[in-house]
C-alpha cells in the first residue's frame, strides 16, 4: 500500500494511530501489517532498493515475497547467485515523540532494557511495543524463524531488519527459498494494561511453547562455588537443602553447574572451557552414580554443559575460524555446520540422559557462534568477514538445527538454554536464562542483571518458555536483606527459582525463609506484574498473588 504523504501523530492516542494506519483488517478479523512503502537489501558491501512488480520485491536475481496467511504477513526470500546479508522492511510515519517504546534483546537482557521515549534510531530485537497511556500497539515476528530481526522506530517511520547472514557474510541461499519470517501485530484493548497486552502479543508470537509439566525450582552450585566444586559439594549441599523443600509431589532439582567435565590441558583449572563433556574430571569420576546420589537425597539431578567446546588438539577442518573474541586458541570452537560436530553435541546430551540427569542447562552457545554477547552487537552481530563451513544456511537456522539436535537428544529430559537466542530457543526449550548473570559476590550486580530482566521479560513466561532470571546467590558477601527480597520476588512471581546456598551462609533465619519460598516456588502461582515498569527500570513495585508488595533494592 503506496502512500503519498506521512501521517502526523498527534501527541495523545500515538499508539492507536500507528497501529490502524500500519494494518489492514484480515477476513479473520485479525489485523495483519501493511505491505511496506520500499524494501531494501544488502549483498556483501552492496546496498540497494528492491522495485515492486506484480506483487514481487526485486533486484536483479534477489526476490522478496510477501504473502498474507491468517494472522501473519510472511516473508520469502530467493537469492540464486548473490550472497545475501540483509532485507530491510519499511513502512512511512513520521510521529511525535509522545510514545514510550519496549524493544527485546535478541538473547538475554543485561540490565537495560527499559521503556523509553523515542528519541533516536535504536534496534529492538523481535519485537517492539509502542504505548500512549491508554493503548500499546505491538509489532513483532514469530518465534523460531530463520533470520534474526530486529524493528526500528525514526523520524520516518518503521523498519524491519531480518538478517540473513550466515556468520559474518551473506547466505548464499542457492534455488533455496527461504521463508525469513512471519509478522505479526496486535493492539491492546480498552481494558488491557500494557504489562497484559505485552503477555498476550507473546502469546501471538509463540502459539506453540514447550513448557515444564510442574513449576521447576532447586539448588545450583555456581554462585558460591564458582566452578571450584566436586561430587562431595553437591551431595553436601543437596543434604542440607532436600529438607526444606516440603513438596513431595514436585521436587526440587540440584543442578550441577561447571566444574565437573574433563579439564583441557591447556586450561586445567577453566571450569568454562572444558575438554570434554562427556567425561567427568577426577573430582567426580561417576556421574551416573552423583545422580543416583541426589535421587536419594531427594532431589532430580541437573548438569550444566557448553555444548561447542572442541578439544585442546582438535583438528582445524572441525573448528570456527579465529576472529575477535573467538581467537584464544587454548578455546577451540566447534563448528555446528559440520554434522560430525552435531553428532559429538547429541552424543553428550545424550549421555546425560542415560546417567540419570532429569535436566540439562547448556551455555555460552550465542557467543561460542557470534564471538560476541548480546550487548555487544549494536552495529553488527558478529565481525563481518567470516563464514560457517557451510554457508547456505543463515546463522538463524545454523542456530535452529543446533537447538533442534539437542532437543531431540535430551528426549524428556528439561532443557535450560543459557546465552541461547530468545526467539529461537521459544517452542524448543522448557526453560531460558533471560539475563546475564547475577551475583554471590556482588548485590549491584544483581540487581542490575536480575530485577531488570525479571521486570521487563517476565511477560514471556509460560508464553514462550519457563523465565530463569537466575539464582539468588545466597552468600555472605550479598546483604541477606537484599537477597531475601530478591528471593521472595522470585519466588511468588510464579518463575523458577534456583537458590546457590553456600552453606556459610546458611543460618536459621535463612532455612526458615528458604522452606516458605520453596513451598511457593513449587506450585502454581499467579505470574508477577511489575507495576511500576513504565517508570522504573528496576521495578519495585509488583503485584503477587493479589497484593502489592514494594521492594527496596537500595
Amino acid at each position: 500500500m503506496k502512500r503519498s504523504h506521512f501521517i502526523r501523530l498527534s501527541a495523545s492516542a500515538t499508539a492507536a494511530i500507528v497501529f490502524s494506519r500500519l494494518t489492514s483488517i484480515a477476513a479473520n478479523t485479525i489485523q495483519l501489517i501493511n505491505m511496506p512503502d520500499s524494501i531494501n537489501a544488502k549483498s556483501g558491501a552492496e546496498q540497494f532498493q528492491l522495485s515492486l512488480s506484480n506483487g514481487i520485491y526485486t533486484y536483479a536475481d534477489i526476490e522478496v515475497k510477501l504473502i498474507q496467511r491468517k494472522d501473519a504477513l510472511a516473508v520469502y526470500i530467493s537469492s540464486p547467485t548473490r550472497q545475501l546479508n540483509a532485507i530491510t522492511l519499511h513502512w512511512k510515519y513520521s510521529f511525535s515523540p509522545a510514545s514510550l517504546i519496549l524493544g527485546d534483546q535478541l538473547e538475554r537482557s543485561y540490565g537495560d532494557l527499559c521503556w523509553q521515549s523515542y528519541n533516536s534510531p535504536v534496534n529492538h530485537p523481535w519485537y517492539i511495543l509502542l504505548n500512549d497511556g491508554e493503548q500499546t500497539a505491538c509489532f513483532g515476528v514469530k518465534t523460531g524463524c530463520s533470520s534474526l530481526c530486529s524493528w526500528t522506530i525514526h523520524k520516518e517511520g518503521i523498519a524491519l531488519t531480518l538478517d540473513v547472514s550466515s556468520g559474518g557474510v551473506g547466505v548464499q541461499l542457492g534455488q533455496r527459498l527461504l521463508h525469513a519470517a512471519d509478522i505479526v501485530t496486535m493492539q491492546s484493548n480498552s481494558t488491557e494494561t500494557a504489562f497484559a497486552a505485552a503477555q498476550r502479543f507473546c502469546k501471538r508470537m509463540c502459539p506453540h511453547p514447550r513448557l515444564p509439566k510442574q513449576p521447576v525450582y532447586g539448588i545450583n552450585d555456581w554462585y558460591f562455588a564458582y566452578g571450584n566444586n566436586s561430587s562431595a559439594l553437591i551431595k553436601e549441599i543437596t543434604a542440607l537443602m532436600t529438607g526444606l523443600a516440603t513438596d513431595s509431589k514436585n521436587r526440587p532439582f540440584s543442578v550441577i553447574d561447571a566444574g565437573w567435565a574433563t579439564y583441557s590441558p591447556l586450561l586445567p583449572d577453566d571450569g568454562g572451557f572444558m575438554e570434554d563433556f562427556s567425561k567427568p574430571n577426577a573430582k567426580f569420576k561417576d556421574m551416573a552414580t552423583l545422580a543416583d546420589d541426589i535421587k536419594k537425597l531427594g532431589m532430580r539431578p541437573g548438569l550444566w554443559t557448553r555444548p561447542l567446546c572442541a578439544r585442546h588438539d582438535e583438528k582445524a577442518s572441525l573448528l570456527l575460524p579465529s576472529i575477535p573474541g573467538r581467537d584464544d586458541p587454548r578455546q577451540p570452537i566447534l563448528d555446528p555446520t559440520i554434522p560430525e560436530n552435531i553428532d559429538r553435541v547429541t552424543f553428550n546430551i545424550s549421555t546425560y540422559k542415560k546417567w540419570g540427569y532429569q535436566l540439562v542447562k547448556h551455555d555460552y552457545s550465542t557467543y561460542d557462534i557470534l564471538a560476541q554477547w548480546g550487548i555487544q552487537m549494536k552495529n553488527n552481530l558478529t565481525t563481518p568477514g567470516w563464514r560457517f563451513y557451510n554457508n547456505t544456511k543463515t546463522t538463524a537456522e545454523v542456530m535452529n538445527e543446533l537447538y533442534s539436535a539437542i532437543r531431540k537428544a535430551a528426549g524428556d529430559m528439561y532443557i535450560i538454554g543459557c546465552n541461547t537466542v530468545s526467539h529461537l530457543s521459544a517452542g524448543i526449550f522448557e526453560l531460558n536464562r533471560i539475563g546475564d548473570d547475577t551475583s554471590g559476590k556482588e548485590w549491584e550486580r544483581t540487581r542490575k542483571m536480575g530485577v531488570n530482566t525479571l521486570g521487563f521479560r517476565i511477560p514471556q513466561h509460560n508464553t514462550f518458555y519457563a523465565t530463569d532470571a537466575d539464582c539468588i546467590g545466597l552468600t555472605n558477601d550479598i546483604p541477606w536483606t537484599k537477597n531475601k527480597q530478591w528471593m521472595q520476588l522470585v519466588a511468588e512471581s510464579g518463575t523458577p527459582l534456583f537458590i546457590s546456598p553456600d552453606p556459610k551462609a546458611l543460618g536459621r533465619e535463612q532455612q526458615s525463609f528458604i522452606k516458605d519460598c520453596f513451598a511457593k516456588a513449587a506450585t502454581v502461582q499467579p505470574i508477577g506484574e511489575p507495576l511500576d515498569w513504565m517508570t522504573n527500570n528496576q521495578p519495585a513495585k509488583w503485584k503477587l498473588n493479589g497484593r502489592q508488595v514494594d521492594f527496596d533494592w537500595g
